[in-house]
């Protein structure tokens, strides 16, 4: 048998440091020895809750199968791991300090198979193998991170072109999260809405925040399939504060009754991810009679975010993600090219014309709005395996399917800047693998002041030209109240 025994003080309120370390997955962030952990049970975690973890201990690489034995909220945690190895207990006790939270952290090790002369060092290598980890759940805790940089390696793959794009790939979120801080912000009283959640990067992140205590407002177009997104969020993650809005973003007419019935409830938003879009292959209007491309993909989040912006201003500190492309990397801001026309139209264009857009959108928002108390930044998922990639290019998926993200991976970045304290530092920048890179790999993308300029006015204008009604047999896209709790 060999025991250690760790205490630590953390200037955190008990219910924020024990929600992060009940979810065993955290130890990922701030266990050096954990290189892999997974939840297996569904649901909130409780007693019978499951992890594999894998370590690298003193005694090899190990794959710990954890049950949660004991659960009382916000004093104590105990879990049960068994091995090839060894069997271990780990007992933690949360109780209020005079700076926060005081942390007792007790690990039991019985080993299947005699120690003999081997022993006192294996206790010593242990020991601080121990100490090191409960360190770093004291600097996971205490939440003190400088704001995001850019390193060197993505700087200078940024500036050579053709490596930063290889980043795109999964090998690039891979070499990214080997420097990644934790993430133990408390999402508990926070309120994300997040448009385009049925699948792929809306979906993906949906769930992690929902995983992490947040109350959702879900916006997707298919009223059909609202309980049962609802339905199977609740189970997975436990959280009962999902809620569904239905609304067809392609349609201003829709978007503006979102908006004066999110504004009707008074409900602050902590977080608003823009995440909603599609690329089409085939030039379409809507009936609306806006260029499709142009409407879903820049106008709807335009109208939206401004529309919302007293709920924004209501927040503590607002966040607001504007999700947008590769593809802009390929395309300068031309205020007149913004609605694609007929002659020589390509889906891809118009698609990364309007993400050009939504980028410069994010810059100026951010400028206009950093005393008010808001953050807006812009990410780029990465070549992210989504239903949207594999149906809008087919070509693309095929050649690339084996380096593509999966689309948590591709999300990681959208979870980041809604939760992380240091993301909250800055403000109008473009992340990829949380870090902030560079809008423009080419000089020709760069544009000028008065394309910038002219932006917001004629988004302004295209508004104020009061398309014409939704045709009477569409819906209506009131709202859908799946399920609501707190």
């Amino acid at each position: 048998m060999i025991e250690l025994h760790e205490k630590i003080d953390v200037p955190r309120p008990v219910r924020e440091a024990f929600d992060y370390v009940k979810d065993f997955r955290s130890t990922r962030e701030w266990d050096a020895t954990a290189s892999a952990v997974e939840k297996l049970s569904a649901g909130a975690v409780e007693v019978g809750t499951r992890f594999r973890v894998t370590c690298d201990m003193p005694v090899g690489s190990v794959d710990l199968l954890y049950t949660v034995t004991h659960l009382e909220q916000d004093k104590s945690i105990e879990l049960h791991g068994t091995c090839r190895l060894f069997e271990v207990t780990d007992v933690i006790h949360f109780s209020t300090s005079a700076t926060g939270t005081h942390i007792d952290y007790r690990a039991s090790f019985s080993f299947h198979v005699p120690l003999g002369p081997t022993v006192a060092a294996l206790r010593k290598g242990m020991e601080k193998m121990g100490f090191e980890s409960v360190q770093g759940l004291k600097a996971a805790l205490e939440d003190d991170y400088p704001a995001p940089a850019i390193s060197a390696g993505n700087a200078r793959a940024d500036r050579w072109v053709l490596p930063g794009i290889a980043r795109f790939s999964r090998r690039g979120y891979t070499l990214g999260k080997r420097h990644w801080n934790p993430m133990s912000a408390w999402m508990g009283d926070k309120h994300a809405v997040i448009t385009g959640a049925t699948s792929g990067l809306g979906l993906a992140t949906a769930q992690s925040l929902a995983e992490r205590g947040a109350a959702l407002t879900l916006v997707i177009r298919n009223e059909s399939r609202a309980q049962e997104l609802v339905n199977t969020l609740q189970r997975e993650t436990g959280n009962p504060n999902i809620s569904v809005e239905i609304a067809d973003l392609s349609l201003m007419s829709e978007v503006e009754r979102l908006v004066e019935r999110l504004l009707r409830t008074g409900r602050p938003i902590d977080i608003l991810v823009n995440n909603a879009g599609a690329l089409f292959n085939e030039r379409t209007l809507t009936p609306e009679g806006l260029e499709q491309s142009f409407a879903l993909l820049l106008l709807s989040p335009y109208l939206l975010t401004e529309g919302l912006k007293p709920l924004l201003l209501a927040a503590p500190q607002a966040r607001v993600i504007n999700v947008v492309s590769g593809g802009m990397y390929t395309q300068p801001l031309k205020v007149r090219w913004l609605q694609a026309r007929e002659e020589n139209y390509s889906g891809s264009v118009a698609y990364a014309r309007c993400k050009r857009a939504l980028m410069v959108l994010t810059e100026q928002w951010a400028e206009a709005w950093e005393d008010e108390g808001v953050v807006v930044n812009a990410m780029h998922p990465g070549w992210a395996d989504t239903p949207g990639v594999e149906s809008a290019l087919p070509g693309f998926h095929r050649i690339t399917r084996r380096i593509l993200r999966s689309p948590e991976e591709g999300a990681d970045t959208i979870v980041w800047l809604a939760v992380a304290t240091e993301a909250g530092k800055a403000s109008g920048e473009l992340f990829l693998d949380r870090e902030p890179r560079t809008p423009h790999l080419l000089r020709k993308t760069e544009g000028d002041a008065a394309e910038r300029d002219a932006l917001q006015p004629y988004l302004d204008s295209v508004t104020a030209a009061k398309p014409r009604k939704t045709p009477a047999k569409r819906r209506s896209g009131a709202r859908k109240q799946a399920a609501t709790a707190g």
